[in-house]
């Protein structure tokens, strides 16, 4: 938590419930400007059940989610949520899939256009505007969907494992373009993972999400500067990062 600042985004006492069955129970969380907040839980843990709920998607059983102070509970698009796949559109240009979210609200497509396009060079998709999503790479099409994503983001994104499916070379690369894009352009993420690496390295702090229902059993913070040196993962502080986390879990 950062002191006595106002949170970005806010969850009270969240509980989500399905078919009788409590999914999630009591979420209490925050997510600050600037900060990266990895939500780190095994598979059935209701990661994704809260993502859904924090995105306005669902509306939950009790409590409640704020945006910069503002109730936007059962709300959704005040705040952008990419999922695990890229999901772009196979027959739309790549500079219509990133600016769709924009013409879903009304912006012209022209217009949606010259806003989106700017950004193409800040993203590193300069040049691939006028392609379709079968001629770019894997690491380019998460690129273009997390521009899409910033595109409707309030200043929040909301990431459901939007690496998982890259290989380990592309990952790593594309982890440290994404801090570096977040912080030029103020952008606040909350990430889901699985991977423990993954949440050591790129968060400010990681909240663990276990049990059923799923629960926060613990909140860990992560003091080494970001972005973290290549070979962070191999010193003894990653590890007993990693050792302590395994140990809560």
């Amino acid at each position: 938590m950062k002191g006595d600042t106002m949170a970005l985004l806010k969850a009270e006492h969240v509980t989500k419930q399905y078919g009788g069955r409590t999914i999630i129970k009591d979420i209490n969380i925050e997510l600050h400007r600037g900060e990266l907040v990895s939500l780190l839980g095994v598979s059935g843990s209701g990661k994704t059940t809260l993502f859904h709920v924090l995105s306005g998607l669902i509306a939950p059983e009790e409590g409640r989610v704020f945006l910069e102070g503002e109730d936007i509970t059962a709300h959704p698009g005040k705040i952008s949520y990419m999922m695990q796949k890229d999901l772009l559109l196979p027959h739309k240009k790549i500079i219509d899939n990133v600016s769709l979210p924009l013409v879903l609200h009304g912006t012209k497509k022209k217009e949606a256009r010259e806003k989106a396009d700017p950004l193409f060079e800040e993203f590193g998709l300069d040049g691939t505007q006028y392609q379709y999503p079968c001629q770019l790479s894997g690491g380019m099409r998460q690129r273009a969907a997390l521009l899409r994503t910033y595109l409707s983001s309030g200043g929040v994104a909301l990431l459901d494992e939007p690496f998982s499916a890259l290989d380990t070379i592309t990952k790593s690369a594309i982890h440290r373009w994404y801090l570096d894009v977040m912080e030029h352009i103020d952008l606040a993420t909350l990430f889901i993972t699985h991977d423990i690496d993954e949440a050591i390295l790129l968060s400010d702090r990681i909240y663990i999400l276990n049990g059923s229902p799923g629960e926060i059993k613990d909140e860990i913070i992560i003091k080494e500067k970001k972005p973290r040196a290549e070979d962070f993962y191999l010193t003894d502080r990653f590890l007993e990062y990693k050792r302590e986390i395994i140990r809560r879990m």
